[in-house]
């Protein structure tokens, strides 16, 4: 799932999108796509890749300066399975961007937690699909509540919890039960909406848009309140949003291969090497329609493209024309 954003994170999106739209908001950048788990609607992750090189992504996180991007988000596969994250994290503040993590927090200890503040981590964020885990999912509520509890008690940085909805109507409850516990662990929360392969929204049961209303009661959160405002008040009731999405401009997401693409669920275009990324490349994908949009759910996109829908689109969608089936 895609990573929810935090107040800090919040307040550097809005500052940056009332400057110059040539400059990235937010970059995902893929440290490795090898993940310990296997959940059952995940695309995001492999068992077998080794991590991305250190020298490597050092020069993508150099790339991404260059491009004067705001805030990069580490992510896979797991992005704890990289033996040098620590060395990452640190070398994205030196160059004086905002650093975030996406993790599925299982290899989570208090060294651990200790060594990211101590790098320079702003952000954690963990996503829980259920209170207990079955074979769709091990990102439960008993398999992760003693790492939720080492972070209450030894994260220097902002944590937020993102349950999902959509998986089924059985777990609608269980998203409400995770909601709770955040909320008196003193986290923030969101709420994801599970997406296809495509990134395009499921549909949304009764009993799951009555989850998310308790949800939004428990959650009283920049984060949630955001995504609700955005786009979700939408998508929960089934209706699509027109928006003007910037996918390869003012978000960018860099695979394990260094590849810029629109997103985790739209690789193939424009594909190009992050250290070959230019201002060109930035102002032609801001300006480029995305037919995928309305219906769409990933909500990092979403985020960063926020406060530009009074900018024109002029290009039209390319994955169309090629036929992609977007």
């Amino acid at each position: 799932m895609a990573g929810a954003i935090g107040f800090t994170k919040l307040l550097t999106l809005v500052g940056r999108s009332v400057l110059s739209p040539d400059r990235p908001i937010l970059a995902h950048l893929v440290v490795t796509r090898r993940c310990n788990l296997s959940c059952a609607y995940c695309n995001e992750y492999d068992r077998v890749s080794d991590p991305v090189p250190l020298e490597m992504l050092i020069s993508r996180i150099a790339a991404l300066a260059r491009l004067k991007t705001a805030v990069v988000t580490l992510t896979g596969g797991e992005p704890l399975l990289h033996p040098s994250l620590g060395e990452v994290v640190r070398y994205v503040r030196s160059c004086g961007m905002n650093v975030t993590l996406i993790t599925n927090g299982f290899m989570l200890t208090r060294e651990r937690i200790q060594l990211l503040g101590d790098a320079g981590l702003q952000e954690l964020q963990i996503s829980i699909d259920s209170v207990h885990p079955d074979e769709v999912s091990k990102k439960s509520l008993k398999t992760l509540d003693r790492k939720l509890e080492l972070l209450a008690k030894f994260a220097p940085f902002h944590v937020n919890i993102n349950s999902v909805l959509g998986l089924s109507d059985d777990r609608a409850h269980e998203a409400v039960a995770v909601a709770r516990r955040v909320s008196a662990l003193g986290f923030s929360s969101s709420v994801g909406l599970l997406h296809d392969g495509g990134g395009k929204l499921k549909p949304v049961s009764r009993s799951q848009r009555q989850a998310y209303a308790e949800i939004t009661k428990l959650a009283r959160s920049m984060p949630h309140t955001f995504n609700y405002l955005l786009f979700q008040r939408n998508l929960i009731r089934g209706k699509p949003k027109d928006w003007r999405c910037r996918a390869g401009a003012r978000y960018l997401y860099v695979c394990e291969d260094g590849l810029v693409h629109w997103c985790s669920q739209k690789r193939g275009y424009p594909a190009i090497p992050v250290q070959e990324y230019t201002l060109d490349d930035v102002r032609r994908e801001f300006g480029t329609g995305k037919g995928c949009a309305p219906s769409c759910t990933v909500t990092c996109v979403r985020q960063a493209s926020a406060l530009d829908g009074w900018r024109r689109q002029r290009l039209p969608d390319p994955m169309r024309a090629r036929g992609s089936g977007c």
